[in-house]
């Protein structure tokens, strides 16, 4: 199996022109690219040094607003209602046409250009760098990596990039709220995953130094508490880890009135008992490795089981490492190498998930609860919610679907490009309806291990276990796989 590598670095759409001019002094023709930070304080730099822009705060919130949606346009009543907190004067209309104004003059000897788009403004997109772009340009392809150090890596060039509060000189936390919740979420959620990449990469000392400064701001935040104490805990420290859950607990029902949630709980108690398991990063167990992505052995018999499948241990507590969906790519690769989808739609999709993660992100989200209305649809034909959930899914797939003639000559079903980044779901889909009107679903059995419950077609009667018995991790080493 050749593993294929991935340059680490930024797209040539980031980059500088390596043909640069020589410095002028003067902006006109000089090659260079503008770059603009609204990660902290709001900046404007040419060659490395600032540029003046926007003589009045709200002239220079005004141009960040469009700069975070660069390539959308704004409309004027949006700007308006941002400037001023939906209490303008009644001027306000003709004051924003005044800022657009001077920032056109203002930009436009560094070739970026303010649009006017029906009643709104927009900045096209450019060669020009936008921090914020950037950042989540760079968690995107963080959650693609599927090597931890190359994770870490672009995780690491992606907070780097925040100097402080958004757009911290121009806007009131109010504004930021309203501007920049999902930007401040993903950066957080990046904070996690780097963590835990970390922990995969048994660098348990550096989590505990990165993320004690942050769990001081955010310290009833739940994976940052776990990856924290996971940390504290191979580093030796276990009484410090349980300490962490103690006071998380209790800051939890002092301030919020609730438990922890099951994970946390969970690992607190494998603390407790001096689970072995925590002393390691995890390991694929029963994998293949199919491009870059680890994916699980093919075990049910049928497309839709191995989706549910993708998921070990439906039956027990969520073991590390049990989920196989663990990013978008996995996603893709694996609907492409179950042939739910063609290769050249695999790359495609992968490209289109790195341009737009947070599409990426949602579309595998509701894979995975597709996943799991899927499985109890299937263990239990009882469950009503589960199946009406499934036909959904499976309906809509079915309206993006084409009847398209494959390369054996054969006609066949496929889902529609018009999918998007949903196109494995509704791959999956299509097989999961098919399967439930198939009679052999009544010949389905699920593993009863505790660290297993994966699906698989049995129509001798004969299987108890599944072929593997596993969910990654063996809890009970005397027992072999079922025959």
């Amino acid at each position: 199996m050749v593993l294929l590598e991935r340059a680490d670095g930024w797209d040539a759409s980031l980059s500088p022109p390596s043909d640069q001019s020589l410095t002028t002094g003067a902006p006109l023709g000089c090659r260079a690219i503008m770059e603009f930070q609204l990660l902290g304080p709001f900046t404007a730099r040419h060659e490395g040094r600032q540029v003046p822009l926007g003589s009045r705060r709200q002239e220079r919130c005004l141009l960040g607003v469009l700069l975070l949606h660069a390539g959308r346009a704004v409309t004027t009543e949006r700007l308006i209602d941002l400037l001023w907190d939906g209490e303008p004067p009644a001027s306000a209309r003709a004051t924003v046409h005044t800022y657009v104004g001077r920032l056109r003059a203002a930009l436009r000897p560094y070739e970026v250009s303010v649009e006017t788009r029906h009643d709104g403004y927009a900045v096209e997109r450019g060669p020009h760098r936008i921090d914020a772009q950037e950042f989540t340009e760079l968690v995107g392809r963080a959650a693609e990596a599927g090597d931890p150090v190359e994770r870490i890596g672009h995780y690491d060039r992606a907070l780097a990039l925040w100097r402080g509060p958004l757009l911290t000189d121009v806007a009131d936390d109010r504004l930021r709220t309203r501007l920049g919740s999902g930007l401040v979420e993903l950066r957080l959620s990046a904070g996690e995953r780097r963590a835990e990449a970390q922990l995969t990469a048994g660098l348990h000392d550096r989590v505990v130094a990165e993320l004690t400064p942050l769990l001081d701001e955010h310290p009833t935040r739940e994976r940052l508490v776990a990856a924290r104490m996971t940390a504290l805990y191979r580093a030796g420290r276990r009484a410090e880890a349980l300490q962490s859950y103690d006071r998380t607990r209790a800051l939890m029902a002092e301030q919020l009135g609730v438990e922890p949630g099951r994970d946390l709980r969970t690992l607190h108690e494998r603390m407790l008992r001096g689970d072995p398991r925590l002393d390691r990063p995890p390991g694929p167990v029963y994998a293949v490795r199919v491009d870059d992505q680890w994916l699980p052995w093919s075990t049910g018999g049928h497309p839709a089981l191995e989706f549910c499948n993708t998921y070990a241990g439906w039956g027990g507590e969520r073991l590390p490492g049990s989920d196989w969906l663990r990013g978008y790519a996995t996603l893709a690769v694996w609907a492409g190498h179950l042939d739910l989808i063609e290769e050249r739609q695999v790359a495609r999709l992968r490209e289109r998930a790195r341009r737009q993660p947070e599409e990426a992100a949602a579309a595998l989200d509701e894979a995975r609860r597709f996943r799991t209305d899927l499985y109890a649809c299937l263990t239990d034909p009882q469950d009503g919610r589960a199946f009406k959930a499934v036909a959904g899914v499976v309906e809509e797939a079915a309206r993006l679907s084409v009847f398209t003639r494959g390369e054996d000559g054969l006609g066949r079903w496929q889902p529609s490009p018009a999918a998007g980044l949903r196109l494995p779901l509704c791959a999956v889909a299509r097989t999961a309806g098919e399967l439930l009107a198939d009679p052999r679903r009544f010949t389905l059995r699920s593993c009863p291990s505790p660290d297993c419950g994966w699906l698989f077609l049995d129509e001798r009667g004969r299987r108890r276990w599944c072929s593997l018995a596993t969910c990654g991790t063996r809890r009970n080493s005397g027992r072999g796989p079922g025959t």
